[in-house]
């Protein structure tokens, strides 16, 4: 007589595992160390900004510093990481649309939001700023690699990015803030190319001398691209301090913010993701567009942002770049995961 085959039921999780998920969980959502040195460079600031004669020494550091950071990128940057993507015009040319023409047209789209009174002007800048902003490298490169995209078309998508971003953002910026009703000297253009561009360019010439000793050195050295660009945020946020920043702002302004920041992400993640599909690029192809169409760096911006915006509220400028720069590790860590987990079986991803 055989005995009817029961369903078992489905073993329960063990508690041991559900702690351990949810400490997972939210390990993704903890803020990068980096980031933690920001607002730590930032409440420095609010207490003790610079004053009187500390203003000019903390500006001419400031400006050493960015003068050595993109010295350093220049020196670091492979012509042949750039170059040697070309072929894969498609996914590059996506790349850069999203990242300099379809981020501006939704930064332009925003500008009702002033008028709602969602945004104040200074920070309906910021957000403009952030929407003409290169890529990132690091971040880019590395979600890529997570997802199993295709890392060597991240390098020279990302790269390129950065590459353009030092002619192509300044313009933009000028061309922008002139239909969004805000001015823009001619001479921030100008400062640009001088503090930025002439000292990434010096670094790229002398390449071949000491391109091996600062790849050698990278460890030694990301502590000076760090230092850097903190530097040059205490600065922006000592003036905003004197200016009376913390008078202009309050918690709800800033969680406006991030709700625009975060929704930002969110259209442009879905925009990326869909028109990799309907041009049927590969899956790793799909998910280097993702990355690479949907990031902005901070380190390129915040120099940037002090040199274009001299005189003005930096420190209100470059506040939606910073809070998208941590929503965007934190949003990117887990869609990269999840696109891990969801490769079909048999799947490579592309090197």
């Amino acid at each position: 007589m055989s005995v009817p085959a029961t369903t078992a039921p489905a073993p329960s999780m063990p508690p041991s595992h559900k702690s351990s998920t949810v400490l997972l969980w939210l390990a993704r959502l903890k803020p990068d160390t980096f980031t933690l040195l920001l607002v730590g460079t930032v409440a420095l600031a609010s207490v003790l900004p610079a004053k009187g004669g500390m203003i000019g020494v903390a500006n001419g550091a400031t400006d050493v510093a960015v003068f050595l950071l993109f010295f350093l990128y220049g020196a670091r940057l492979s012509r042949e990481a750039v170059i040697g993507g070309l072929t894969q015009w498609r996914l590059h040319l996506l790349v850069t649309l999203c990242t300099f023409v379809l981020f501006p047209l939704v930064g332009l789209a925003l500008k009702p939001l002033v008028n709602l009174y969602i945004l104040t002007p200074d920070l309906y800048l910021g957000v403009l700023f952030l929407c003409t902003l290169p890529s990132t490298v690091q971040s880019s490169i590395a979600f890529t690699s997570i997802a199993g995209g295709n890392v060597a078309a991240a390098i020279c998508s990302a790269s390129a990015s950065n590459l353009l971003g030092m002619v192509v953002t300044p313009v933009l910026v000028g061309l922008l803030l002139s239909k969004a009703g805000a001015g823009f000297s001619a001479d921030a253009l100008t400062s640009v190319f001088v503090q930025l561009l002439l000292p990434f360019v010096l670094g790229q010439l002398l390449r071949g001398r000491i391109g091996g000793w600062v790849a050698r050195n990278k460890k030694v050295l990301g502590p000076v691209d760090r230092a850097s660009i903190l530097l040059v945020v205490y600065g922006a946020f000592s003036h905003a301090v004197n200016e009376g920043i913390w008078h202009q702002l309050d918690a709800a302004s800033l969680l406006k913010v991030v709700l625009v920041d975060g929704a930002l992400l969110a259209l442009i993640l879905v925009i990326t993701t869909l028109v990799s599909r309907r041009l049927h690029l590969s899956r790793p192809d799909e998910i280097a567009v993702v990355f690479c169409g949907s990031k902005k760096s901070l380190v390129s911006g915040i120099p940037m942002a002090n040199v274009l915006f001299a005189g003005h509220a930096v420190g209100m400028i470059v506040l939606p770049l910073m809070l998208f720069h941590q929503i965007q590790l934190m949003v990117c860590a887990v869609l990269a995961r999840r696109y891990a987990a969801s490769h079909p079986p048999g799947y490579v991803a592309a090197e």
